[in-house]
């Protein structure tokens, strides 16, 4: 059995952004936040320009409201062009606030339209959905939007990380350091041409 915890990547000179509303499950955006800084990326939190703090979005922990993080830069000034690759930490809220957003799905798809590689998470992966695409890709996530997935037309499985080209998908928190390592190798790899899509 594979132990991801022992996986180590260079990413110095990587740029990753961290898209995110209130409501963000927090380990989903922790972790991954800690761990690629660990391995030299900056590391910024996007966030929409109206939360529940200004300037800040809180997480949403074992059931009530979660710490909250400082946010690094607005959707509305947020540029893809200036990352590497994106992560979508889940959280039932979280991603719900964001598909509801043009300039956040605006966002995201820059980064499949440059084939960067691309994490989702949990609930982070219905975000996806709004942006049009999960068509004919290979996915997993929490099982209750499974179904919400497939409609999209994604190949959904039930495994701790899937990857299909950049994009990395995963379960649940409990899944966080296959998922970390399985984006840390993507963005080593860097541009990933099958995964762009329009």
């Amino acid at each position: 059995m594979t132990n991801w915890n022992e996986k180590s990547y260079d990413l110095s000179g990587e740029k990753v952004a961290i898209l995110a509303a209130d409501g963000f499950e927090q380990s989903e955006l922790t972790q991954p936040f800690e761990k690629l800084r660990q391995w030299g990326a900056t590391v910024h939190i996007i966030a929409p320009d109206k939360t529940r703090k200004p300037g800040r979005i809180t997480g949403w922990h074992d059931g009530d409201w979660g710490d909250t993080i400082d946010v690094d830069k607005t959707i509305a000034r947020a540029n893809a062009d200036e990352y590497d690759a994106l992560v979508l930490p889940g959280g039932v809220m979280n991603p719900d606030k964001l598909r509801m957003r043009e300039d956040a799905t605006t966002f995201v798809r820059e980064f499949f339209k440059a084939g960067k590689p691309v994490g989702a998470i949990c609930h982070g992966a219905q975000l996806l959905i709004d942006c049009g695409v999960l068509q004919g890709r290979e996915v997993t996530s929490y099982p209750s939007i499974k179904l919400d997935l497939k409609n999209a037309g994604a190949r959904w499985e039930d495994r701790e990380v899937v990857v299909d080209q950049a994009l990395v998908t995963s379960r649940t928190p409990d899944d966080l350091p296959a998922f970390i390592a399985k984006l840390g190798e993507e963005i080593t790899e860097g541009v990933h041409a099958a995964q762009k899509t329009a």
